[in-house]
């Protein structure tokens, strides 16, 4: 080998080690960068073969990185779940404050205090306070079934705003890789900075959608929601859109029932059984399921509805049986509660004292027993009721409440389980990631320092070389 030649063959290995040199420090001032993978660069020995003329050597080959596709995925499928599960918990605890199973507040407050008014109106039966108690606490179990109905329509509005907002989030996402798609058709599906930028929008994605994303042999990437309709193409996006609609098919019962939420894609298909975790797939779930059934649908009339109508309609029914046993009055005794118009998805929000109901048409005396206070004791057996028309779905008032308010403590509870669950995951997916494709600053500190040393050794040979060559000049003078 001519003293050139292994010149040539130094200065080849100095710029193999300088492009190593360099990815390496972009790996380490990149260890914090979010969505960046570990990028390496290969050494590949050239033939050497002295009688032939090869003189060997080392180039620099293709830079490759570390990223796990499978890890990756681990990763956007937690944090989807933990979107679902965090979600879950907001929703839930807004919902909850619409409700008190103390006893102290609210539904359960004013309908204890009315049966109370109930038992004592019974003792005495034509005491004129003990009847205008029972209107004033009618009023109060009212203003609680309208303040309860008013509370979750508001949090229905707030599902509505919220769903919005996070497709507008998927929109705005799949823009986003969409221009990174353009920048990787235009030549730059090798640059790791863009890439580190790809993944990164596709993990906060995930925390609102479940998705398919498939690298293409482009580079670019297609986008499927739940692995089956299109949100990206190469550059093109389809955009998901959100409505609110009574369903057709079957025809509804309830006309004037609370709407559906529905997520369209951009064909105009309905893709709302499509969304079922993350963030999107929890908002919808509160809004068409866990809020419906209290307020109702197009389908139900709703727990609160039914427990209103239900409550009025018995006590009404009791109260209009009832007769005076004073000659002079020849009607019976008046309805204590109105509700309407609409149908029965509006009766809580509709409730409110009968105005032609006064002290004077709250008439005791039961003409089936011929019991002076029978009325008032019927009613105020709603308390603990025996029959079965005293009751709702087989159960007290009291308990039917209990049930129904204690869904969405439970459902509370089990979210919250269920996100401390999920952020472990989440946290066990990113360490695995880490391990897998990310920067370990020792590692990279171990492989700088190895290619320094190779480095300057190939920079001792070519100033041993020069000196060489300088001396033979000086003979060959």
């Amino acid at each position: 080998m001519s003293i050139v030649s292994a010149m040539l063959t130094s200065a080849e290995a100095l710029k193999a080690y300088d492009k190593a040199l360099t990815v390496t420090q972009n790996n380490v001032v990149n260890a914090s960068t979010p969505g960046y993978s570990r990028q390496s660069i290969s050494l590949q020995a050239e033939k050497f073969d002295p009688f032939s003329g090869s003189t060997g050597g080392v180039v620099a080959g293709a830079m490759r990185s570390a990223r796990d596709d499978y890890a990756e995925q681990a990763v956007w499928r937690q944090t989807n779940l933990l979107g679902q599960s965090s979600q879950d918990v907001n929703s839930l605890s807004a919902l909850q404050n619409n409700f008190d199973i103390s006893g102290n507040s609210g539904i359960p407050s004013a309908l204890n205090s009315l049966l109370q008014a109930f038992s004592a109106w019974g003792q005495t039966p034509t005491d004129t306070n003990a009847r205008q108690t029972v209107l004033e606490q009618a009023q109060h179990l009212a203003s609680a079934f309208q303040d309860t109905a008013n509370g979750l329509n508001q949090a229905t509005q707030d599902t509505n705003q919220q769903i919005q907002q996070t497709v507008d989030h998927v929109n705005q996402a799949i823009a986003q890789l969409a221009q990174y798609n353009s920048q990787i058709m235009a030549g730059d599906h090798n640059d790791a900075g863009l890439d580190a930028q790809v993944h990164n929008t596709l993990e906060e994605l995930s925390q609102f959608v479940d998705f398919t994303a498939m690298k293409q042999t482009d580079g670019t990437y297609t986008i499927l929601l739940d692995g089956q309709k299109p949100l990206l193409v190469e550059s093109d996006q389809y955009k998901l859109t959100f409505d609110l609609e009574l369903p057709t098919n079957p025809p509804p019962t309830y006309a004037s029932g609370p709407p559906t939420a529905h997520i369209r894609a951009s064909d105009g298909e309905d893709v709302t059984s499509n969304v079922t975790t993350g963030q999107l797939g929890s908002l919808l779930n509160t809004r068409n399921s866990i809020l419906a059934s209290y307020i109702g649908d197009a389908y139900h009339a709703g727990d609160l509805n039914s427990m209103a109508k239900q409550f009025a309609d018995r006590v009404n029914q009791i109260l209009t049986m009832g007769s005076s046993t004073d000659p002079a009055v020849t009607s019976g005794g008046t309805a204590l509660f109105k509700y309407g118009p609409g149908d029965d998805t509006n009766v809580a929000r509709s409730l409110v004292v009968n105005p032609k109901a006064t002290p004077a048409t709250l008439i005791p005396a039961d003409p089936a027993s011929q019991v002076v206070n029978g009325i008032p004791l019927a009613l105020s057996q709603l308390a603990n009721p025996t029959g079965s028309g005293d009751k709702i779905d087989g159960k007290s008032y009291t308990e039917f409440y209990g049930d129904m308010a204690s869904r969405t403590g439970y459902g509370l509870s089990a979210a919250k389980s269920r996100q401390q669950v999920q952020q472990s995951s989440v946290a066990q997916a990113q360490n695995l990631r880490q391990q897998n494709s990310g920067v370990n600053l020792d590692e990279e500190a171990m492989t700088l320092v190895q290619y320094q040393r190779a480095y300057e050794a190939n920079s001792r040979m070519i100033t041993v070389l020069n000196s060489l060559t300088q001396t033979v000049i000086d003979l060959l003078r």
